[in-house]
């Protein structure tokens, strides 16, 4: 729920389709980190996701995971 009710559309749409395909997969400490990412401001994800800035380093692989994600649809 709280992947789709961000504020900014983009990133509920963003947000939204990767938690819907990847959530059931992800190890309990990726859920961790994804669970700290969604507490993060909703400009600098959206900043971070669309490549206009460097996101902070514990999130690099995650971000690069949904930008990649949001890339093929």
């Amino acid at each position: 729920m709280r992947s789709m009710r961000r504020g900014i559309k983009e990133m509920d749409i963003i947000l939204h389709r990767y938690a819907t395909e990847r959530l059931g997969q992800m190890s309990d400490a990726e859920l961790d980190l994804y669970e700290a990412l969604l507490s993060e401001n909703d400009q600098d994800l959206y900043q971070w996701v669309s490549g206009q800035q460097s996101s902070p380093p514990q999130f690099s692989d995650l971000i690069a995971h949904i930008a990649g994600h949001s890339a093929t649809r």
